[in-house]
């Protein structure tokens, strides 16, 4: 086998590594945080491409479309909270079904503005060349993003006044309030973060996931799998699981066909959580 299309096959397969862990981690941060199972967390990366297109369509550029919409999926979310979520804590059961009630008002609600099928904004045209193979070089420009992403929410939530309020309101709440941490507004700033996370997501990946009703399907599954499969420590599980499962799925693709890679996925995952129940980061020592 050429060096230069295992290179390119690795490459590649990080990049869909990547592109995994960056619809993740929003996911990651309301469930790792606030035990929040967030059913309509694909929506929410929705409301992200849509945001992210039409400000693009009224003239925006692009790169500044994306910042348009995290905030758009921020205020959305912090309504959610305020609304729905913050009336169901501890009630996971409860918390899953009005999510996805949620979830599908959101896609209706998209079905009914902007149709099933939406033209995109095209896939920058620059590549990258190994050897004789070339790659298009924004799905690798993920790599970067990936990386950036995990770096931003390990800074706020360890290194800022409001990760230590966030991470105290949820672990002691009562004793959050007797020291006048104000626990629902940290809250509620928690949960519009984690829908920020995923309108990011969702407008950064614009280029490469056209903008439709039903394209958080393509990722919400496979993004709580990596969650659950990460385990009690969100962030880092989170990034070996999408690197394990995401890069190891699209390796298997290359080699054999993309219902191999699907299956292989979901087998590692289900060989996972039987060797793992709680996770593969349940033992660990760092707790981040």
């Amino acid at each position: 086998m050429e060096l230069d299309y295992l290179a390119t096959v690795l490459l590649s397969s990080l990049a869909s590594a990547s592109i995994l862990l960056i619809a993740t981690i929003g996911l990651a941060v309301v469930f790792g945080l606030m035990g929040v199972i967030n059913l309509a967390h694909g929506e929410f990366l929705m409301i992200g491409a849509y945001a992210a297109l039409t400000t693009t369509k009224l003239g925006i550029p692009y790169i500044l479309s994306i910042p348009v919409a995290v905030l758009i999926t921020m205020a959305i979310g912090a309504v959610v909270e305020i609304l729905v979520i913050r009336r169901l804590y501890g009630r996971i059961f409860d918390t899953m079904l009005a999510t996805w009630g949620i979830s599908m008002a959101f896609l209706q609600l998209a079905v009914l503005i902007f149709g099933t099928v939406t033209p995109g904004i095209g896939m920058p045209q620059y590549n990258f060349q190994i050897g004789d193979y070339s790659l298009a070089g924004y799905p690798i420009l993920m790599i970067g993003v990936a990386a950036l992403m995990m770096a931003f929410v390990y800074f706020l939530m360890t290194k800022t006044v409001y990760g230590m309020k966030a991470r105290a309101s949820i672990q002691e709440p009562e004793m959050a309030r007797a020291i006048g941490i104000q626990s629902a507004r940290v809250n509620t700033m928690t949960f519009a973060i984690g829908c920020g996370l995923a309108g990011f997501a969702g407008a950064v990946l614009l280029p490469i996931v056209p903008a439709t009703p039903s394209m958080g399907s393509v990722f919400v599954i496979k993004a709580f799998l990596t969650v659950v499969v990460a385990g009690p420590v969100t962030l880092t599980g989170s990034a070996l699981a999408a690197i394990g499962l995401g890069g190891g799925a699209s390796v298997t693709a290359s080699f054999l066909t993309s219902v191999a890679g699907d299956a292989f996925f979901f087998l590692i995952t289900a060989t996972l959580l039987w060797l793992y129940p709680l996770g593969i980061s349940a033992k660990w020592r760092w707790k981040m």
